[in-house]
Protein backbone atom coordinates (compact mmCIF):
# COMPACT_ATOMS: atom_id res chain seq x y z
CA UNK A 1 0.00 0.00 0.00
CA UNK A 2 1.50 3.33 -1.01
CA UNK A 3 -0.41 5.45 1.50
CA UNK A 4 0.00 4.94 5.23
CA UNK A 5 -1.67 6.53 8.25
CA UNK A 6 0.10 9.63 9.51
CA UNK A 7 -0.05 11.95 12.51
CA UNK A 8 1.13 14.83 10.31
CA UNK A 9 -1.46 17.54 9.61
CA UNK A 10 -0.68 19.62 6.54
CA UNK A 11 -2.24 23.03 5.97
CA UNK A 12 -2.72 25.56 3.18
CA UNK A 13 -3.32 29.33 3.25
CA UNK A 14 -6.87 30.47 3.92
CA UNK A 15 -8.14 31.89 0.59
CA UNK A 16 -10.26 34.51 2.41
CA UNK A 17 -8.44 35.40 5.66
CA UNK A 18 -10.33 38.69 6.10
CA UNK A 19 -13.72 36.94 6.28
CA UNK A 20 -15.24 34.67 8.90
CA UNK A 21 -16.62 31.61 7.13
CA UNK A 22 -17.39 28.13 8.39
CA UNK A 23 -15.85 24.91 7.10
CA UNK A 24 -17.77 21.77 8.04
CA UNK A 25 -16.56 18.20 7.55
CA UNK A 26 -18.11 14.84 8.38
CA UNK A 27 -15.84 11.82 8.82
CA UNK A 28 -18.05 8.72 9.12
CA UNK A 29 -15.28 6.11 9.18
CA UNK A 30 -13.40 6.93 12.40
CA UNK A 31 -12.22 3.92 14.38
CA UNK A 32 -10.06 3.42 17.44
CA UNK A 33 -9.80 0.68 20.05
CA UNK A 34 -11.40 0.45 23.47
CA UNK A 35 -8.48 0.86 25.90
CA UNK A 36 -10.08 -1.66 28.30
CA UNK A 37 -11.07 -4.50 25.94
CA UNK A 38 -9.16 -3.82 22.73
CA UNK A 39 -12.41 -4.08 20.76
CA UNK A 40 -12.98 -1.58 17.94
CA UNK A 41 -14.95 1.59 18.53
CA UNK A 42 -16.67 3.27 15.60
CA UNK A 43 -17.61 6.92 15.33
CA UNK A 44 -18.56 9.70 13.02
CA UNK A 45 -16.42 12.76 13.63
CA UNK A 46 -17.71 16.23 12.80
CA UNK A 47 -15.28 19.09 12.35
CA UNK A 48 -16.51 22.69 12.21
CA UNK A 49 -14.14 25.60 12.16
CA UNK A 50 -13.63 29.22 11.24
CA UNK A 51 -10.09 29.45 9.90
CA UNK A 52 -7.74 32.33 10.53
CA UNK A 53 -4.65 32.10 8.29
CA UNK A 54 -4.57 28.32 7.65
CA UNK A 55 -6.93 25.53 6.59
CA UNK A 56 -6.36 21.81 7.09
CA UNK A 57 -5.58 19.84 3.93
CA UNK A 58 -8.10 17.03 3.34
CA UNK A 59 -5.79 14.16 2.37
CA UNK A 60 -3.61 14.84 5.42
CA UNK A 61 -6.74 14.91 7.59
CA UNK A 62 -7.87 11.57 6.15
CA UNK A 63 -4.48 9.98 6.92
CA UNK A 64 -4.49 11.55 10.39
CA UNK A 65 -7.93 10.13 11.22
CA UNK A 66 -6.80 6.74 9.91
CA UNK A 67 -3.83 6.80 12.31
CA UNK A 68 -6.14 6.16 15.29
CA UNK A 69 -7.37 2.80 13.98
CA UNK A 70 -4.97 0.72 16.11
CA UNK A 71 -4.75 3.05 19.12
CA UNK A 72 -6.55 2.50 22.41
CA UNK A 73 -8.41 5.64 23.44
CA UNK A 74 -11.32 6.71 25.60
CA UNK A 75 -13.91 8.63 23.60
CA UNK A 76 -13.44 11.79 25.65
CA UNK A 77 -9.64 11.69 25.35
CA UNK A 78 -9.47 11.03 21.62
CA UNK A 79 -11.99 13.77 20.77
CA UNK A 80 -10.04 16.32 22.79
CA UNK A 81 -6.70 15.14 21.37
CA UNK A 82 -7.98 15.56 17.82
CA UNK A 83 -9.16 19.09 18.66
CA UNK A 84 -5.80 19.94 20.25
CA UNK A 85 -3.84 18.60 17.27
CA UNK A 86 -6.00 20.46 14.74
CA UNK A 87 -5.83 23.71 16.72
CA UNK A 88 -2.04 23.40 16.98
CA UNK A 89 -1.78 22.88 13.21
CA UNK A 90 -4.23 25.56 12.01
CA UNK A 91 -4.62 28.14 14.83
CA UNK A 92 -8.29 28.76 13.91
CA UNK A 93 -10.54 31.52 15.17
CA UNK A 94 -13.01 28.86 16.28
CA UNK A 95 -13.05 25.07 16.10
CA UNK A 96 -15.42 22.35 17.28
CA UNK A 97 -14.82 18.60 17.07
CA UNK A 98 -17.74 16.29 17.80
CA UNK A 99 -17.30 12.55 18.23
CA UNK A 100 -20.53 10.61 17.75
CA UNK A 101 -19.54 7.14 18.92
CA UNK A 102 -21.50 3.97 18.24
CA UNK A 103 -23.06 1.90 20.96
CA UNK A 104 -20.84 0.23 23.55
CA UNK A 105 -22.56 -1.73 26.28
CA UNK A 106 -25.91 -0.19 25.36
CA UNK A 107 -24.57 3.37 25.62
CA UNK A 108 -23.98 5.85 22.81
CA UNK A 109 -21.40 8.57 23.51
CA UNK A 110 -21.46 12.05 22.01
CA UNK A 111 -18.40 14.19 22.89
CA UNK A 112 -18.11 17.87 21.90
CA UNK A 113 -14.85 19.80 22.36
CA UNK A 114 -14.39 23.47 21.37
CA UNK A 115 -11.66 26.06 20.98
CA UNK A 116 -11.97 29.84 20.63
CA UNK A 117 -8.96 32.02 19.83
CA UNK A 118 -8.32 34.63 22.53
CA UNK A 119 -10.30 37.79 21.77
CA UNK A 120 -12.29 36.29 18.89
CA UNK A 121 -16.02 37.01 19.01
CA UNK A 122 -18.49 35.55 16.53
CA UNK A 123 -20.60 37.94 14.51
CA UNK A 124 -24.21 38.06 15.64
CA UNK A 125 -26.39 35.63 13.70
CA UNK A 126 -28.40 36.99 10.81
CA UNK A 127 -32.06 36.00 10.95
CA UNK A 128 -33.97 36.64 7.75
CA UNK A 129 -37.74 36.37 7.44
CA UNK A 130 -38.92 33.60 5.12
CA UNK A 131 -39.06 34.79 1.55
CA UNK A 132 -42.04 34.40 -0.75
CA UNK A 133 -40.28 31.61 -2.64
CA UNK A 134 -40.30 29.45 0.52
CA UNK A 135 -44.08 29.65 0.89
CA UNK A 136 -44.80 28.50 -2.67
Amino acid sequence: MTTQPSQSLETFPNPQPDRDFVIRMRMPEFTCLCPKTGQPDFATLYLEYIPDRLCVELKALKLYVWSFRDQGAFHEAVTNRILDDLVRATQPRFMRVTGDFGVRGGIFTHVVAEHRAPGWQPAPPVVLPPGEWIRQ
